[in-house]
């Protein structure tokens, strides 16, 4: 065989070994650069792609109503039979592209504060009725009154008041009154000063949430988005110990680069708690690629099968000494209000609960909570919050309309799924900049190392066989 040849041979095995080795530090290059790029873009400062998105997300966001209509009022007040509740829903409210306000940056903390404006408006197209929809409820006001007033000659005067307004356990309300507020007759008949508006969400529109505080991640994109402060204050005072710590970040965003085995931490006003959420599965969002994170059926355990959350067991008389899982007694947080939130239809709940309801059907598909988060940059791009709102009432031999009642109740009144999800101009923009480039790194890697190997066994073989023909 000529030198030629045999050199020629082996500098074609030379050259494929050169592009398979160089297609296989090519990915670990571009992630570095693609990391590189997402450290200096993710953080929240003036001028970054994630402090644009940030302010005025364009994400659609919707919140959808169902409320639990009450069959049979008369037999609870009067027999305290079972509550028969019916459904009807969906009701939809858009969530419109309100910029987060009074923004503010700490170059000294790192952090950049900010609240949240609330509004809400009504979508008819994608409704089964109209705001003025009449639901058969609970009289908000009447059942709770005998708890936030436990002293029996209190009791006696409020029950005048009741009759004098001709209120009952239950009322008629249409669903823009049920969501946002009427005045109540009982509570305006009060002769000292209270607050006469009652409403599931009274008050919200109009009404911002905040000062949130958090870190910017300027100087370590580990923390970007997490809540410092909120409301001024790193606890909320609600729970003990630790239960009563601000954690995570407000779900719009996590810190990057997020593995499967993170648990991503979050903090949700509207249930007065931190929570969390665990990996579930990879999904595909338009596109790109994402991790599904779930609420866990840990997250309202009982202490009895989790042990973490002992200081979130406040109500004794509900859970049974903390046996029982599956609602949060939220009325700290509510003015001593008797609000307990759960999942939609009592998901995940200790059966005892739903034993004085019926007209329930929980499933994991139509009432579990999820979020969609791309892990490169962190951002939840999609996402699906279920909550369901329930009022406890007690049995009071002092008020008229609640004495004839054996047992306690935890009345379901209305579940909101509340659903965002990456617009189709801002997914294209995602993958251009994110997605794209790193699958086209994958993609001349994929071909590199494959002609580089096929190069360098074809050219070995034939210097080989050359060798032994020789």
């Amino acid at each position: 065989m000529s030198c030629n040849r045999s050199c020629g041979l082996i500098t074609g095995a030379v050259i494929g070994a050169v592009l398979a080795v160089f297609g296989g530090i090519l990915v670990p290059v571009g992630d570095t650069l693609i990391k590189k790029t997402v450290k200096k873009e993710a953080a929240l400062e003036e001028g970054t792609i994630a402090f644009k998105n940030w302010v005025k997300t364009d994400t659609r966001v919707y919140r959808q109503f169902w409320i639990f209509d009450v069959q049979n009022p008369e037999e609870v007040a009067v027999n305290s039979s079972k509550i028969k509740v019916k459904q009807r829903g969906p009701y939809t409210y858009r969530v419109p592209y309100l910029a987060k306000e009074n923004i503010t940056q700490d170059s000294e903390t790192h952090t950049v504060s900010f609240v949240q404006p609330n509004g809400a408006i009504f979508e008819p197209s994608l409704s089964v009725g109209t705001e003025d929809d009449m639901f058969t409820v609970l009289n908000l006001a009447v059942v709770a009154a005998p708890q936030l007033y436990p002293n029996s000659f209190v009791q006696g005067i409020l029950n005048s008041l009741i009759k004098k307004s001709k209120s009952s356990m239950f009322q008629n309300r249409t669903l823009k009154e049920l969501l946002w507020g009427y005045t109540d007759p009982f509570l305006n008949l009060v002769p000292y000063p209270v607050a006469t508006t009652v409403g599931v969400f009274y008050p919200y529109n109009n009404t911002a949430d905040g000062v949130y505080k958090v870190f910017n991640g300027k100087d370590d994109i580990s923390k970007v988005g997490i809540i410092d402060t909120y409301k001024g204050k790193k606890h909320l005072s609600y729970w003990a110990s630790y239960c009563d710590m601000i954690n995570g970040t407000d779900a719009a965003l996590f810190p990057p680069f997020i593995e499967k085995t993170r648990v991503l931490q979050f903090f949700s006003p509207d249930i007065c708690r931190s929570i969390y959420a665990v990996f579930a599965a990879e999904m595909n969002l338009k596109g790109i690629p994402v991790y599904r994170f779930i609420l866990p059926s840990s997250a309202f355990a009982s202490p009895l099968q989790n042990p973490d959350n002992h200081c979130f067991c406040t109500e004794k008389i509900i859970s049974k000494n903390c046996t029982l899982y599956g609602v949060l007694d939220i009325g700290k947080c509510k003015e001593g209000k008797p609000v307990y939130i759960s999942l939609p239809h009592f998901l995940h709940a200790s059966p005892e609960i739903t034993e004085t309801i019926e007209g329930l059907s929980p499933n994991e598909e139509e009432h579990s909570t999820y979020l969609d988060v791309e892990p490169i940059t962190g951002f939840t791009l999609q996402f699906t919050r279920r909550l369901q709102i329930n009022i406890l009432v007690k049995p009071a031999k002092k008020i008229e309309a609640l004495k004839h009642l054996k047992h306690n109740y935890l009345v379901p009144i209305l579940w909101l799924n509340e659903t965002a999800t990456i617009g189709d101009e801002k997914a294209a923009m995602f993958i251009d900049q994110v997605t794209g480039k790193r699958n086209l790194f994958h993609l001349v890697q994929i071909i590199l190392r494959s002609i580089g190997t096929v190069m360098f066994v074809a050219f070995m073989i034939s210097y080989c066989a050359c060798q032994v023909k020789c």
